[in-house]
């Protein structure tokens, strides 16, 4: 943007980038509203454990764990273990729940995903044996249970907690409590082990620890424990059993999500418009002319529409597009009446094939709207066109005439109502040599003499050097830039050229010029 721009520019590059904001809106609410499909509920259930001092052996293991200050760091690894994990599977069952078992809590759109991504699984599982199969599914159950256990120590304390997401509350509730006492199951087991080695199978304690292990592997179906009997004898303890959790975690609230994305789209869309504005070095507005180029503007001419004809024929003014001519006509001729130019060059900045049809309108109004003799000169040797605008033949013209084979008076053509054209004629030489001749420039003060306005269409201004040739041996020229299309850098490196030759650029023309603000919006900004 301009250092000086005003609030109508900034408008501007909103309503002209209009698809790329609403683009990005529909793309993010999309995929806000999928994202939010593809979220099945999950509710997590949590068990307070206490790394507890008081063990019934005072072995070396338990001593220098508890000389560490990672005791619940190191005690919460143990939940993650296979030993842990593969009790809770086999207690539960977990290994013969179905794999698609997500679907009875998701959308429908996350059920198409979860068949999807159980094709490659159920077809591996086909081609198992049914003992690998069963082996398979188990392990499966095992890493499952594994992404939804998540233990977290609590700083400063011996004692962590066990978490267990699932899709079901009271399975969430059911899942945290068996992996719990799994836990504790484990722990005690290691404390079996040490009094059996130090005091034989048949000692009391032994016996003791072995029921209470029996008596807590009967209850590894995740119902609520007495405290006492959950808090035990292990060196680690239950201090809190799970209860079943009331609501969600872990998923966005609808509304918020959607707040959320709607003014993300907005912010998102106005920032991708400004940067396709930044990286655009087309121009588009009749400010980037007299900014970038530092020449007069002269007019502009809006967008042909597919109900207006390429040339206008009814002069009544009844289209947007036939009023865009009669005011640009009318501020030429006061500009050349002004500067006593009889001869315009117009040209345009880049190959264009609108600037003959340009050229053509301008003189019809001119001739037979305001009653000025005008000759209409199609220079562009290379790809004659005028003729074609007007319907009329192009055996003869303006190349017949330099190359001696005609006279000016018969090769110009009467249109009628004070319009005249010169067609460009067929030549099989180079257009260069012919226009660089002195026969061209006699042809232009001829045409001057005999006619009030003289326009002559050329080549464009970047590929060719026949524009050069032809502004040196008349009054002035007229650049004609294509809205969005003529690059700021290319239109000035060609017009840098006729400076230097000192050629009378008189401004230029905005053609195919677009309103993108609405007229109720403009008139506020």
């Amino acid at each position: 943007m301009k250092k000086d721009a005003t609030l109508r520019d900034y408008v501007r590059v909103i309503f002209r980038h209009r698809l790329v904001i609403v683009t990005v809106f529909i793309t993010v609410i999309l995929t806000a509203l999928v994202g939010l499909e593809l979220q099945t509920p999950v509710y997590e259930a949590q068990v307070t454990m206490l790394v507890s001092a008081r063990k019934e052996t005072e072995a070396a293991y338990y001593k220098e764990l508890l000389a560490t200050k990672s005791v619940a760091i190191t005690q919460s690894q143990i939940v993650m273990s296979n030993l842990v994990i593969e009790r809770v599977v086999k207690a539960l069952g977990l290994y013969q729940q179905p794999l698609d078992y997500e679907k009875n809590f998701s959308s429908k759109l996350k059920s198409v995903l979860i068949d999807w991504r159980l094709k490659s699984v159920n077809a591996k599982l086909q081609e198992l044996p049914p003992e690998q199969k069963q082996a398979y599914l188990f392990r499966m159950a095992i890493e499952n249970l594994k992404q939804k256990i998540t233990v977290a120590p609590i700083k400063d304390t011996d004692l962590f907690t066990i978490s267990v997401s699932e899709f079901h509350p009271v399975g969430a509730a059911v899942l945290a409590n068996v992996v719990s006492r799994s836990y504790v199951i484990f722990d005690l087991e290691q404390q079996l082990a040490e009094l059996q080695i130090k005091y034989g199978e048949k000692h009391t304690a032994v016996t003791q620890l072995r029921n209470y292990i029996e008596k807590l592997n009967e209850n590894l179906d995740g119902k609520p424990l007495p405290d006492l009997e959950a808090i035990g004898p292990a060196s680690v303890k239950i201090i809190e059993q799970a209860k079943v959790p009331l609501e969600p975690v872990r998923i966005l609230s609808k509304p918020l999500m959607l707040i959320m994305a709607f003014f993300m789209s907005i912010v998102l869309g106005i920032m991708l418009a400004f940067g396709f504005e930044y990286f655009d070095q087309t121009f588009k507005s009749p400010q980037d002319v007299e900014t970038f180029l530092n020449i007069p503007f002269l007019g502009s001419v809006p967008k042909k529409k597919s109900k207006d004809k390429l040339l206008i024929t009814d002069t009544n003014l009844t289209t947007e597009y036939a009023r865009a001519f009669h005011t640009l006509s009318d501020e030429i001729y006061l500009l050349m009446k002004d500067k006593n130019l009889k001869s315009l060059l117009v040209a345009d900045a880049e190959e264009s094939e609108e600037t003959a049809a340009f050229i053509a309108n301008l003189g019809t109004f001119l001739a037979r709207k305001a009653g000025h003799k005008v000759i209409i000169i199609d220079a562009n040797l290379r790809s004659p066109s005028v003729s074609g605008i007007f319907n009329i033949s192009n055996s003869m013209g303006l190349a017949d005439i330099l190359e001696g084979k005609v006279q000016f008076e018969n090769a110009v053509q009467d249109l009628g109502s004070n319009l005249y054209a010169l067609p460009a004629g067929e030549t099989a030489f180079n257009s260069a040599t012919l226009l660089n001749t002195s026969t061209m420039s006699n042809i232009i003060k001829k045409a001057q003499e005999q006619y009030e306005l003289v326009f002559i269409n050329c080549t464009d201004l970047r590929n060719f050097a026949d524009t050069a040739i032809l502004s040196s041996i008349t009054d002035g020229i007229a650049i004609v830039i294509n809205e969005g299309r003529a690059r700021r850098q290319v239109v000035q490196n060609a017009i840098s050229v006729l400076e230097h030759k000192k050629i009378n650029l008189i401004g230029a023309i905005l053609n195919n010029r677009t309103y993108v603000i609405p007229k109720i919006i403009y008139k506020l900004v």
